[in-house]
């Protein structure tokens, strides 16, 4: 580990215990003044640190944020791994499980569906948010300011008939979402299939979600909804074992 990382490691250590001026962190750390605030600095660039009106420093948002998901996404899969192979005995459709990262939401793992129909998505494969069942269940439970986040990036595109194209349309969905526990994907990405899908939360809040997916032909929308009520007693059981 190089010199400077390791000091690094070491500044958000110590202001982790309890935020620090720069004087004092330069005093610990026998160094100049002036280059203990270019580290931190540079560490305030990336979120790792951030200045309070007072003058000292403590751990930024971002590196919070970072820590959380890390310890929650570990969480999830395994916390959920039993609970989606039971669901899926009773259901038999693709269930995905999907985690809230720090500006994206990831598929953690999939259960294909029993009778060998198999979806396009992937294990470490981001979720296209606006038109995905996981996605709105997981942004409807967000603030805006986050929302603002995970759809800073997001491109619009249509991919069917049914692809929700502006964040206005969007929002006026999730506030449905939110009231109603679930949400769907109503062929919206491809116009062959749809599912359903329910929020996972934690103590910290939303971590992720659960859905239900299914070939249209098969099964609409209407059907699908018929699993919600288990869906939830599922999510909820992930709830509990995450804390």
């Amino acid at each position: 580990m190089s010199q400077s990382v390791r000091r690094a490691a070491k500044i958000i250590d110590k202001i982790a215990a309890e935020p620090k001026t720069v004087m004092e962190l330069a005093a610990t750390f026998d160094l100049h003044r002036s280059t203990m605030f270019r580290e931190l600095q540079a560490l305030e660039e990336v979120g790792y640190v951030r200045r309070r009106k007072n003058g000292t420093y403590t751990l930024g948002l971002h590196l919070i944020s970072l820590s959380r998901d890390a310890f929650e996404n570990l969480d999830l899969r395994d916390a959920a791994h039993e609970h989606l192979r039971k669901l899926h005995r009773r259901v038999g459709n693709t269930l995905h499980l999907a985690a809230l990262m720090e500006r994206s939401i990831v598929y953690v793992d999939k259960v294909e569906d029993a009778s060998g129909v198999r979806m396009y998505s992937r294990i470490g494969a981001a979720v296209r948010p606006h038109c995905s069942g996981v996605g709105k269940a997981i942004l409807a439970e967000l603030s805006a300011s986050d929302r603002d986040v995970i759809l800073g990036e997001a491109k619009w595109e249509k991919y069917t008939e049914n692809t929700i194209l502006t964040r206005g349309a969007l929002d006026t969905e999730l506030e449905v979402v939110k009231k109603q526990g679930w949400a769907v994907d109503d062929s919206e990405f491809e116009d062959f299939v749809n599912c359903v899908a329910v929020p996972i939360q934690s103590s910290a809040g939303v971590v992720g979600a659960l859905s239900l997916t299914a070939i249209r032909m098969v099964q609409n929308l209407q059907q699908l909804q018929v699993q919600i009520p288990l869906m939830q007693k599922t999510a909820a059981l992930i709830s509990r074992e995450l804390g």
